[in-house]
């Protein structure tokens, strides 16, 4: 496994916890709301921050395999 592969692991691990938790946690509040309006747009909140979440990684894995690991540097 070279360095750019052990890089990638953390950014991939922490989105899908990430992802599973917000899922896994509005599905419990999903579960107790009344009315089939309320739950969908409930339910919208956890599909943008999944989506969002991907972009950043999926960004981010592009900034390792560029060789930019450090990404504070341009600040």
């Amino acid at each position: 496994m070279d360095e750019h592969s052990k890089k990638m692991i953390a950014p991939i691990v922490i989105t899908v916890i990430l992802v599973i938790y917000y899922i896994l946690y509005f599905a419990f509040i999903i579960a107790f709301l009344p009315g089939i309006i309320l739950k969908l747009l409930v339910g919208l909140i956890p599909l943008i921050f999944g989506v969002g979440m991907i972009y950043v990684c999926i960004e981010r894995i592009k900034e390792i395999e560029g060789g930019e690991e450090d990404d504070l540097s341009k600040y």
